[in-house]
Order: structure tokens, then sequence, then C-alpha cells
């Protein structure tokens, strides 16, 4: 077993993902695909592979957990299959994680970059993921409707919820992760949207703050 697979099962273990061999053969072939494409398209500044699988593939990971239990939730609901739609996904954090995690998810991938959304399309390709998708557009465009609307590192809390509202189909939620907890990012949203749950996240090998803020349209 290599070091990155030996680093990645014991985060998978801190995390308590039950997940696959072929799942962490999957999230290992994407780091070196990441890896590979990062050399022409500058899909991450982070170039160091130890770091990219703490800073990147673990940080990810740290949502699938949170992501699962809203996703059985919902089945238990009745919900049909669910949709889910990654906002300024870049190389795929954490869009392609969650697509390999919950192979049930259907997952698309927005970015306004045209390279960064066909580095999706390969590597839904490349891993095999039908239930992956790179879109290139502007998220505004997109008129969904999906039930959870995702974000890493990608704006201010009340940017990212207006310009994907119309995503949003009836019950939907948006699932947005961020270091510290934002609470002036919270205070500045509209009443129109509503935080229900700030879900705090420990990350392995990474010492520094992370959270989940849940949040849901009012009306």
């Amino acid at each position: 077993m290599s070091t990155m697979e030996a680093t990645l099962r014991s985060g998978t273990q801190a995390l308590a993902l039950d997940l696959s061999d072929a799942q962490i053969t999957q999230l290992l072939d994407f780091m070196a695909l990441l890896q590979k494409w990062n050399k022409v398209y500058n899909l991450t500044a982070v170039r160091d592979p130890a770091e990219m699988l703490t800073h990147h593939l673990l940080d990810s990971l740290a949502a699938v957990g949170p992501l699962r239990r809203h996703l059985a939730q919902a089945a238990q609901a009745g919900a049909p299959a669910q949709r889910l739609l990654d906002v300024g996904s870049g190389g795929g954090l954490p869009g392609v994680v969650f697509a390999i995690c919950c192979p049930q998810l259907d997952v698309s991938c927005v970015d306004t970059v045209a390279k960064k959304a066909a580095f999706i399309q390969q590597a839904a390709v490349t891993l095999r993921l039908p239930n992956l998708h790179g879109i290139h557009a502007r998220v505004e465009s997109l008129v969904g409707p999906f039930d959870v609307v995702s974000c890493r590192a990608f704006a201010a809390l009340a940017d990212f919820t207006s310009w994907s509202r119309a995503a949003l189909g009836n019950g939907a939620v948006w699932l947005a992760m961020k270091g510290k907890h934002p609470a002036d990012e919270i205070a500045a949203l509209p009443a129109a949207v509503q935080v229900f749950h700030v879900e705090p996240l420990q990350v392995p090998g990474l010492d520094a703050e992370r959270c989940i803020v849940w949040l849901r349209p009012t009306a």
C-alpha cells in the first residue's frame, strides 16, 4: 500500500466513512488526474501531492458524512433520486468527491472557465462516473431543479445564494463549505435565506477550522 493510500484510508476511517476499495481507488485516480491536468490547466494552486491529499481530498471528504445523512433523510421522506449542483467547482472539489462517495447522487459541476468544466467531463469518463457532469456556464443561467446546491470556498454566502437561487428545486437546500464560522456573512444574508444549521467539520491531518453552513430559502 502506498503512503498516499494509507493516509487516505486512515483519513476516511477517522471520518467514519464506509468506502469500498473501488471508491478508494477512484479517489486516488482522481487526485492523480488532478495533478496531471494541473500542470497545464492550473486547476489548483496546491502542487504538493501530500498537501493536495489533506487540503483538497480529505477536506472535501469531511463533508461526505453530513451530505449522506441529508440524502438519507430526503429518501426517508419519500424524495426521488437527488440531484446536486456544485458551484464554482474548479478542479471538482467537492463535486467529484461527492460523485464518487454518493453514487446514487447525480452531480453537476458548474464553472465559468471552460477548461475546468472540460476537466470534470474528462474525470467522469476516466473514473467511470456516469453520475458526474461538467457544465461550462454562469450559475445564474442555470434553472435546475437541483435538490442540493453546494460550494467550497466560492463566494460570500449572500452572493452564493443569490446567484444560485433559480437552480433550487422544491424543498432544496444550500450546502456551503467554509473555514471559520462565517458570522459576518450569515449576518449579511437577506430575510429570504435562512441558516438552519452550522455544522463543524474536523479534517484529518489538517489543523484548521472548517464548517458547513446549511441554508434554505424562506419563501
